[in-house]
């Protein structure tokens, strides 16, 4: 080896990322389903444990205005995963679980942060609930994700004992049911195959998160979408018993099943510290919109019992709502590394900026569609003073209910229990819990905003799909259409006589 070929090897070992403490963080994405906004003792609960949590957020930065791209479950993960607003790719409903439906599901012309990840390296896997589609084109295995255990439906049983491949999903008393989670009885997969879980789900997928995180090399990327606490409401007696203070009935079990949660969250993060890992994983944790409150509820889907359970507090709404318990949602970051602890970010910020974030960090593909959020941490460190996002926007059933916020006010048509058919109007430096519609003191301030949101929808598309339970009431409908042809075609056949 020459002299010259040495100092060029030299270099090149002393100013590689390694050496220069660059490598590559890991990354986990962690989010809660239903959660309410004041259900965690970092944003203030009195009631519920979560400790593990309240660790992590102590340990790196709150986001006190972090939201979600929409208010209910699967097209928030949509925009999530993606980073872009699922508005522009018109997916603004819950799927329903079709597994031989192949244009049900995340367009596969949309990438996943995951797929991007994977050009750089990354070993990526998806633990929890899909949501996304469930014929093969969707599924998470050929949607950039390495492993995947969990299910695929909007919702699933906590408990193995109800496990059943025959449950009359479509039948109930001899009539047609519809749900919104078909296939939430039926078993967990690891990959394509069929798997088995032996203990309460919650738990079973925390522990598989906690083996996938030892067992990786750096670096990984880790989904692990719990549906806790998504309904149906299931808990070990233990941790009921423990919460045997809250009167609700319905309240307390769902206060079992986020202390559940916060207990797997702290499986997966000493299995970080047991490997050494801990200090470089980027972990981010949100919920995929705002918890059940009873006066959204009646609104949102005035057929279904009182339902009352998550708290929301301080703000206005809850699950489905364009008020800020809808969409505004528990949001933090925690990286050693990266991140100063005990730190606090009070500009809006969205689901979106995740994607981007590990995206930029881990040196992803970026090309294609362009991802619509930003990386945080610059925003974090106070290396950028600037506003991530001039204004955050949402929309549901193509516009029927909508929202654009800016750092200073928001203009929305809420669906909450108002019974507003106007816009609602508010200045969210001084009333950031929503009380006073200033609409009409404001016109200026109305157009301003209706200006930002008109231009931003004329990049969307309109929702082509069906909600889940009228997707069904419709394949249902085909069915009985089919069968009906085929009988008048039987009974047009002459009976066969031989010789």
């Amino acid at each position: 080896m020459t002299r010259k070929l040495f100092f060029l090897l030299v270099l090149t070992i002393m100013f590689s990322p390694f050496m220069l403490g660059q490598e590559k963080p890991n990354f986990i994405v962690i989010v809660a389903d239903d959660l309410g906004y004041n259900d965690l003792g970092f944003t203030g609960s009195k009631e519920i444990e979560t400790p593990a949590l309240d660790k992590l957020a102590k340990g790196g930065v709150i986001f006190t205005n972090g939201y979600v791209t929409h208010p209910y479950c699967g097209p928030s993960r949509a925009g999530l995963i993606s980073g872009r607003y699922q508005a522009r790719f018109g997916l603004e409903i819950n799927l329903t679980n079709s597994h031989f439906d192949s244009h049900n599901g995340l367009p596969t012309t949309e990438t996943t942060f995951a797929k991007r990840l994977k050009t750089s390296g990354y070993r990526t896997g998806m633990i929890g609930k899909w949501h996304l589609g469930a014929s093969y084109p969707f599924h998470p295995n050929n949607r950039g994700f390495d492993y995947f255990y969990g299910f695929l439906s909007g919702g699933h049983t906590y408990w193995p004992k109800n496990v059943t491949t025959t449950y009359p999903l479509y039948l109930k008393n001899g009539k047609p049911h519809y749900t919104a989670n078909e296939g939430g009885y039926w078993p967990l997969l690891r990959n394509n195959n069929a798997a088995e879980f032996n203990e309460y789900l919650t738990t079973a997928l925390s522990r598989d998160a906690a083996k996938f995180v030892k067992e990786s090399d750096n670096p990984f990327c880790l989904y692990l979408a719990y549906n806790a606490p998504h309904a149906p409401l299931e808990a070990p007696k233990e941790l009921i018993d423990k919460y045997a203070h809250i009167k609700n009935k319905q309240r307390r079990i769902y206060a079992a099943m986020v202390d559940a949660m916060d207990q797997g969250i702290s499986m997966v993060v000493k299995a970080l510290e047991d490997s050494g890992k801990l200090d470089n994983t980027l972990i981010f944790f949100i919920s995929d919109n705002g918890g059940i409150v009873d006066k959204t509820r009646k609104e949102f889907e005035p057929r279904r019992k009182t339902k009352d359970w998550g708290d929301n507090t301080p703000y206005r709404g809850g699950k489905g709502s364009m008020f800020e318990g809808g969409h505004h949602v528990p949001f933090i970051a925690h990286w050693p590394k990266g991140i100063s602890k005990g730190s606090t970010y009070e500009l809006p910020i969205s689901a979106l900026d995740i994607a981007a974030t590990l995206v930029d960090l881990g040196k992803g593909d970026t090309s294609g569609k362009p991802l619509e959020g930003v990386n945080l941490i610059p925003y974090v460190q106070g290396k950028n003073k600037g506003v991530p996002h001039e204004a955050l926007f949402w929309r549901m059933d193509s516009g029927k209910k909508w929202a654009v916020r800016t750092p200073e006010a928001k203009y929305f048509l809420p669906r909450d229990e108002t019974g507003l058919n106007g816009g609602f109007l508010v200045d969210m430096v001084k009333d950031p819990y929503e009380s006073t519609n200033i609409i009409e003191k404001n016109p200026k301030l109305r157009k301003k905003l209706a200006k930002l949101w008109n231009e931003w929808n004329t990049k969307n598309e309109p929702n082509k799909y069906l909600q889940a339970g009228s997707y069904q009431k419709a394949r249902l409908k085909f069915y009985q259409e089919l069968r009906t042809k085929l009988d008048i075609e039987a009974k047009k056949e002459k009976p066969l006589v031989i010789k």
